[in-house]
């Protein structure tokens, strides 16, 4: 991204098209129009606010459209889980280099029926035949560059959107998925309005989208990049959308559609004309037969009288925020020192990023002592390895979550390089007047995931499987839980997390970024209830990670601010490199302030900022 850290697009007040006069439409057959077109007079989004505060359900999103979506479905009598759907349908309208059915996702969702919250993998899986040396490249015998693997059809898993939106539905909806594709079928159809953001996001895959003959023509219309202000539409999609109403998710993993996804991935549309190498994957019909989504415990943690839930492995979000918040509380964290609470915040993450290297994985093919992750014994042990006045110099070695812990040992020797992930996804939360909350993150990986457009059918493949380690480690070295094999989801950072306080929602938060996803949700945690600040100020504080690395990065209001306090105990402070330069993560959150009464919130700058909404806005 080229755009300056923290500045808004100009023209993003422009984006987006009036979502009412689209829903009305959705059924209408679309005349030929190119996928970008002037904006008509009139053409305008729904209004964008990064606060709504109000009664009978809350929205946050990155996008007016999908937050209107999801609204819509509230005022209609639609719950949390149907919204997050409608919502997240609508995003892989309005933000598809990030947001697909070629991708998956993972949710938390508190029930207020049972008052339990509950977790949905919909992470993507590689294919059968996908062994440890899946990366490596035979003619050299070394792994694969990560431009060469993004770009390739080794990058795409098997999608678990739709199947993670059947699941959700069939345990938690009330209404059909038919019925919720209808507000993003009539974005796909009428089109919003291109912003800086979107034509930024296009720039940076350019060069991709153009050897990839259906990319090309959907994103690139007369091989330009959608000028600012035009109107893109999508078509494809809509029709796409329409023909899974009709025929449900089947169509995908077991009917046509999964056909064509295989036939790309297989055999990627690349034009002849291109010089780019771009590598055949090896998926097939019996993969996406074989795909599920799952219902899992969600992890949890009591932190200061709150309990805090997150979404367990295969992702490393709730186990890792949960080992950091369990470290953290061996230690007093006072709103008057802030430098003193920052530099905590960092040596907990660096800690708690250690033992995720070495010990988080898909637990349907490794051992995952969760448990102990989370263990206070385990928090302690690690806590006594952190000093008041001093950072430790990392990377440091991971701890032993063994049960059987001593008040403080000396720290580990082995660990490894944090491993590429990339930090292109989009955050949704939603509450309804029932009291259910939904906290989902939907991602395909990288901005433009794997390049590969199913030709006519409008919608980008994932590029996942990159997330798994390329090599081995070393020989005498800790065995990597990450690394690639059969029908094996790769680990993730995504951290959709829901926070109660006596037995009810109070937060519900999460964000895109990559494996900085977990810091941006620990500190905003840290911000929240240790620093006393309100939500919306918690969100939009200057945010630094700490991923076990011998730097700390971070936004430059965040190194300005702290960055000399922070310097005296040895932290080593940088500018996030991104993508996007100097932005950590763009979240979405809501508190319940009192019973009923709901604030929901969005980024006010980060990334273009967000889109917060509520069905009754409380009076002044």
């Amino acid at each position: 991204m080229s755009r300056p850290a923290q500045r808004p697009s100009p023209s993003r007040a422009l984006r987006r098209t009036a979502l009412a006069a689209a829903v009305t439409a959705a059924l209408a057959v679309p005349t030929a129009v190119p996928a970008a077109a002037a904006a008509p007079p009139g053409h305008r989004p729904p209004p964008r606010q990064p606060v709504a505060t109000g009664y009978g359900g809350a929205v946050s999103t990155v996008d007016p459209d999908a937050s209107r979506a999801a609204l819509e479905i509230l005022e209609r009598g639609g719950n949390a889980m149907d919204a997050a759907v409608a919502a997240g349908a609508a995003l892989g309208v309005t933000e598809p280099y990030v947001s697909a059915i070629g991708g998956g996702g993972y949710m938390t969702y508190y029930d207020a029926r049972t008052r339990k919250v509950s977790a949905l993998d919909g992470r993507e899986f590689g294919p059968a035949s996908m062994k440890e040396d899946y990366f490596i490249d035979p003619a050299t015998g070394r792994p694969l560059a990560f431009a060469d693997a993004v770009t390739s059809g080794l990058s795409v898993g098997v999608p678990g959107t739709l199947a993670q939106w059947d699941l959700a539905l069939r345990r938690f909806g009330t209404r059909k998925l038919s019925t919720l594709l209808q507000p993003a079928i009539g974005v796909a159809e009428h089109g919003f309005v291109v912003d800086q953001e979107f034509r930024d996001q296009t720039a940076v895959n350019a060069d991709r989208f153009r050897d990839i003959v259906p990319t090309r023509k959907l994103f690139l219309p007369g091989g330009e990049l959608p000028a600012v202000g035009s109107v893109f539409r999508n078509p494809d999609l809509a029709n796409t959308y329409r023909q899974i109403a009709k025929h449900g998710i089947g169509w995908l993993y077991q009917g046509q559609l999964g056909k064509e996804i295989v036939r790309t991935v297989t055999d990627p549309p690349v034009d002849p004309k291109a010089a780019r190498k771009v590598r055949p994957g090896v998926l097939t019909t019996g993969d996406l037969a074989a795909y599920k989504a799952l219902s899992k415990q969600p992890t949890h943690v009591a932190y200061r009288g709150y309990d805090v839930y997150g979404e367990p492995p295969s992702s490393s979000g709730g186990s890792t925020v949960g080992e950091a918040l369990n470290i953290l509380g061996n230690f007093r964290l006072d709103p008057r020192d802030p430098v003193t609470a920052l530099h905590y915040y960092l040596e907990a993450s660096k800690l708690a990023y250690a033992d995720r290297g070495a010990y988080v994985g898909d637990p349907g093919q490794v051992k995952v002592p969760l448990d102990e992750l989370l263990s206070q014994g385990f928090a302690r042990e690690r806590a006594c390895l952190i000093k008041p006045d001093q950072a430790a110099t990392a990377p440091v070695g991971p701890g032993s979550p063994d049960g059987a812990y001593q008040p403080c040992v000396p720290p580990g020797t082995q660990t490894r390089v944090l491993a590429a992930e990339g930090p292109q996804t989009t955050h949704l939360v939603v509450a309804d007047k029932w009291g259910n909350v939904a906290s989902y993150t939907v991602t395909i990986e990288q901005f433009g995931g794997s390049a590969l457009t199913v030709p006519g059918r409008g919608f980008l493949l994932n590029n996942e499987l990159t997330d798994f380690s390329f090599a081995p480690s070393a020989p005498g070295g800790l065995p990597d839980p990450n690394l690639p094999g059969p029908h094996k989801r790769p680990r993730s950072s995504i951290s959709p997390t829901i926070v109660l306080q006596d037995g009810r929602p109070r937060l519900a938060l999460g964000t895109p970024g990559g494996s900085t996803i977990i810091t941006t949700v620990l500190q905003i945690l840290v911000n929240r209830i240790d620093l006393g600040m309100d939500l919306p100020t918690a969100l939009a504080a200057p945010r630094a990670t700490q991923r076990n690395t011998p730097q700390d990065f971070a936004e430059q209001a965040f190194i300005d601010r702290y960055g000399t306090g922070l310097a005296a105990r040895g932290h080593r402070l940088e500018v996030f490199p991104g993508p996007p330069a100097g932005v950590i993560g763009a979240a979405a959150g809501l508190e319940f302030l009192r019973p009923g009464l709901v604030q929901a919130v969005a980024e006010p700058v980060r990334r273009g900022g967000g889109s917060a909404m509520v069905v009754r806005p409380a009076r002044p």
